[in-house]
């Protein structure tokens, strides 16, 4: 489970600018915010970074 809708939230980030930020399709990042699709580790990355957080707050502890 991933916390990208929350951040994005947070933030005040619309998922179709991180969408084209990530150079990736809107229902992809949409399916990574409703953690119906998790992200690889590279994409995680490049999403903390588009972001400006540490990765870590992306992942949700159990």
């Amino acid at each position: 489970m991933n916390r990208i809708k929350e951040v994005l939230e947070k933030k005040g980030i619309k998922q179709t600018w991180l969408a084209e930020k990530l150079g990736k399709s809107y229902n992809m990042v949409n399916s990574y915010a409703q953690n119906r699709r998790q992200p690889s580790l590279e994409t995680l990355f490049e999403i903390a970074r588009i972001l400006n957080v540490d990765v870590k707050s992306l992942i949700q502890e159990n």
